[in-house]
């Protein structure tokens, strides 16, 4: 039986990740929030458990996945910011109550406030947000070089050259159809 929802593409920085909630933007859409509860849980996979969400929150949830979307697309292209995305996620970033802990193993976890709600799991991704578009991290931002997703990613590689948001699924596709035109230029003799 086929999944009810696409599956969530998980990457190793929350605010890009966030992002990629809807992917393929230049081509067929893919919505992988399409309901409160699937934002719910998109935040319990990411560490942001929270126990509900209402149509509002996600509409909240959305217009902050589409601001990071733009001042990340500006940032990677070293453009202006948007105003109205800056303005969104200083928005989202002050109006949560989360705090950072130490781990035992000495790695940052999010706590969310005691009656953890979606504003505050999205003041987190909001931060983590401004973290990478400030540069404050090392990396870089970039943009999927599939034509049909454009997706904004923060590159940690060595050499900060990587092509795609996700080698798995776009960088597959792209290596398969270069593959296969090329063989379709150089068929490949039988005698």
């Amino acid at each position: 039986m086929p999944p009810e929802f696409p599956d969530f593409r998980l990457g190793s920085v929350l605010a890009t990740s966030f992002t990629g909630t809807l992917s393929e933007r230049h081509g067929d859409a893919v919505e992988r929030i399409p309901t409160p509860h699937r934002l719910v849980d998109w935040l319990a996979v990411s560490g942001l458990a929270v126990d509900s969400c209402t149509t509002a929150q996600l509409d909240l949830a959305r217009e902050l996945r589409e601001s990071i979307h733009a001042a990340a697309t500006a940032a990677a292209i070293q453009d202006a910011l948007p105003a109205s995305a800056v303005h969104v996620i200083n928005e989202r970033s002050a109006q949560g109550r989360a705090a950072a802990i130490l781990t035992p193993e000495g790695k940052r976890q999010w706590r969310l406030g005691s009656a953890s709600c979606v504003e505050d799991a999205l003041s987190v991704i909001a931060a983590d947000a401004v973290s990478i578009i400030a540069g404050e991290r090392d990396g870089k931002l970039a943009l999927c070089a599939s034509p049909t997703c454009r997706a904004a990613f923060f590159d940690t590689s060595q050499s900060r050259t990587r092509k795609w948001c996700d080698m798995n699924t776009c960088g597959n596709r792209q290596k398969k159809a270069r593959f296969h035109a090329n063989r379709r230029r150089n068929p490949v003799s039988t005698e």
